[in-house]
């Protein structure tokens, strides 16, 4: 596949004069419902936030429309179209950080959906303060993912394939999502996914805490070591990255209170850690079915490597088809990285999307 990628040099204007209105044209936007923890939720509201409903209780999201795109993009990509893409965020992130990754999976001839998962962008939050993520269970995420996918992602999807690109804490709900659900999706990305999170001490006792934390009453505080949101940005946090991606992505943060979402709550850590122990279980990555490629990062300082390679090795000991590809001098964002890293990272990407062939190994 033709891969173009967007000039680092010029990327401010080419976003802005180009990739924004070609996104804008076949754009559509509404709400769902969240999973509570008796199962209930994932109804598609039309009209969205015009209904009669608590926003609290809502999951937001952005599709954009392949067949849409190629009548009306200023640039348009591929004629065939290959079917859709589900995109699923990481921690604190929001749908329109994704503008570039999903202007060329159009181009690809995919349509996109992007799910902002509770507590993130435009979905409800359950707590005071736009810099805090807390979330009442994990089962949450991956029950709203799951709706999703079953719903909005097939009906984008046709009679295509309908493919998974989830990063970071979004590929750790993917991961279970895969799970509890094997035929839903046909083949799945996995980038730097959030297996087991970097806590600085063992993850059972750091588990522990956040539990005795939240007995206390302080499920909703921020954890110590986070901060609310900076509007500058802060360039040392992403070495080896693209500036101009990385500068781009932090000013859409700025300029919209619902992105700025930056520190963790004792019940996220809580909820996510029980995910995390959950979704190495070796009989629960045995039952995944969907073709896997998952990409790890070199360094990373957000997740750690170990155990996506077990987790890979034990989707494989099931008899699924899963492949590690390491990235070096790279970060936790490979999607915000320089286009001489960038550029092979998608072409593996579509590669796999559109190849039945099993692929792989270290770059």
């Amino acid at each position: 596949m033709n891969l173009n990628l967007i000039d680092e040099e010029d990327f401010t204007r080419t976003m802005e004069e180009v990739v924004l209105p070609d996104l804008s044209r076949c754009r559509h936007e509404g709400w769902m419902t969240s999973h509570s923890r008796s199962g209930e939720g994932g109804e598609i509201l039309e009209g969205g936030r015009e209904k009669d409903r608590d926003p609290v209780g809502l999951v937001h999201f952005v599709c954009y429309d392949v067949n849409e795109f190629h009548d009306r993009a200023y640039e348009s990509g591929q004629a065939r179209w290959r079917g859709a893409v589900v995109i699923s965020h990481g921690f604190t992130e929001f749908a329109d950080k994704y503008a570039e990754l999903t202007w060329y999976f159009l181009m690809q001839g995919y349509s996109v959906c992007l799910i902002e998962h509770w507590g993130h962008g435009g979905s409800g939050r359950g707590v005071d303060g736009r810099s805090l993520v807390w979330v009442d269970h994990w089962q949450r995420y991956v029950a709203d993912l799951a709706s999703f996918c079953e719903s909005v992602g097939q009906v984008y999807a046709g009679d295509h394939p309908l493919c998974l690109y989830a990063h970071s804490m979004g590929g750790a709900i993917a991961a279970r999502m895969l799970e509890r659900h094997p035929s839903l999706i046909d083949k799945a990305v996995l980038s730097s996914p959030m297996i087991a999170p970097r806590v600085g001490l063992p993850p059972s006792l750091v588990l522990l805490a956040a539990k005795a934390a939240c007995g206390l009453g302080l499920g909703k505080t921020m954890i110590p070591g986070f901060h609310p949101f900076n509007p500058e940005a802060d360039m040392t946090q992403y070495v080896n990255g693209s500036e101009a991606r990385v500068r781009w992505a932090h000013r859409q943060r700025a300029g919209n209170p619902e992105y700025q979402t930056s520190a963790a709550t004792f019940g996220w850590i809580r909820e996510s850690l029980a995910m995390c122990k959950v979704i190495l279980q070796p009989e629960q990555c045995e039952r995944v079915e969907t073709p896997i490629l998952l990409f790890q990062a070199e360094p990373d300082t957000m997740v750690l490597p170990k155990p996506q390679a077990r987790f890979v090795a034990q989707v494989e000991a099931g008899g699924s088809q899963a492949d590690l590809v390491t990235i070096h001098k790279s970060m936790h964002e490979l999607f915000e990285m320089p286009n001489p890293v960038l550029g092979p990272y998608l072409q593996q990407i579509f590669d796999f999307f559109d190849s039945p062939y099993r692929l792989g190994g270290d770059r």
